[in-house]
């Protein structure tokens, strides 16, 4: 069993780990700035592949309403943690909107869907299909809001959310599917291009991060943020999701994906939206690094436990 679990983690982690590694490769020795990346994929590659997800799902009701329930649920769960913890640590404006970035949004579409298919195979996949769609227009919503606050008054942060053309393409794929309408095929290749970009280009950016996120002096402040989001993402995020898909009744496959998913680390869409919006980067991206490495351990723990 653990054999096999490993074989499945190293299939998974090889492919992802090139763009990675260019990534790193590109920052370290050609100075790679991630802001235009950044810039692509929150206004471009983002909403593609959110039109291409919506399109293309298929699940039963029941699915669907326990998915939603737990996204929202867990979702709220896990702000209002780290919000406790912000005020309880007294961070600054900034490193409580990267806080909130850090707990709430998992890496769950480059890292986890693959991971998904590997272990709980096609019947997986679908299940997780619904989440994943969910948390991108989150990241791309309410994601937007908190670290966007950081800088401006609530009124400009629910401004630059509705600014954002994730939230419009997720509304016009809504509407295809109600009216079972389709787009002509050469539209939909050129949409399937720049979906099939998020992946790389995101783990690009990941990769550059963690060079970015090379140990060195902090201020107390980042120190205690640090700290916080390991502990949000590592140790809460598992519990409060297992809590909440038993108590929503999850069958053992749905509970399985979805706190497998839940538990991911943390998204590389957090320090997109850290960039963009001045929420503490630079404590995001170190957080991104350190849950990505530790990972590497609690996520094979993780599907023994499911199994």
């Amino acid at each position: 069993m653990l054999l096999s679990l490993l074989a499945t983690l190293y299939h998974v982690f090889v492919p992802l780990s090139f763009p990675v590694l260019a990534g790193m490769v590109l920052r370290r020795f050609k100075g790679l700035d991630t802001r235009p990346l950044s810039l692509l994929s929150l206004y471009l590659l983002s909403p593609a592949i959110i039109f291409t997800t919506l399109t293309n799902a298929r699940v039963t009701a029941n699915d669907v309403g326990i998915t939603v329930a737990f996204s929202l649920i867990n979702l709220l769960a896990m702000w209002g943690v780290a919000v406790l913890l912000g005020r309880l640590l007294r961070l600054g404006d900034a490193e409580k909107s990267g806080l909130t970035l850090v707990a709430s949004f998992t890496n769950c579409v480059n890292y986890g869907l693959p991971l998904v298919l590997l272990a709980f195979g096609q019947a997986g996949l679908d299940k997780a299909a619904v989440y994943v769609v969910l948390q991108i227009v989150i990241v791309n919503t309410i994601g937007v809001f908190f670290a966007a606050r950081s800088q401006f008054s609530v009124r400009k942060a629910a401004q630059a959310v509705l600014k954002l053309p994730a939230l419009y393409v997720a509304i016009l794929a809504g509407l295809l599917r109600l009216f079972d309408l389709t787009l002509p095929s050469p539209m939909w290749t050129g949409i399937n291009l720049l979906a099939d970009a998020y992946s790389p280009v995101v783990l690009v950016i990941l990769g550059a991060q963690m060079i970015g996120a090379a140990p060195g002096v902090w201020q107390p402040n980042l120190q205690k943020a640090f700290r916080a989001g390991l502990v949000l993402r590592l140790l809460i995020a598992p519990l409060l999701s297992w809590l909440i898909l038993l108590l929503l009744g999850a069958e053992p496959l749905l509970l399985g994906v979805l706190l497998v998913l839940a538990s991911m680390p943390t998204a590389v869409n957090a320090v997109i939206l850290a960039e963009q919006f001045g929420a503490s980067p630079k404590f995001v991206s170190r957080c991104i690094l350190w849950t990505t490495l530790a990972s590497f351990v609690m996520l094979p723990i993780l599907l023994v436990w499911t199994s």
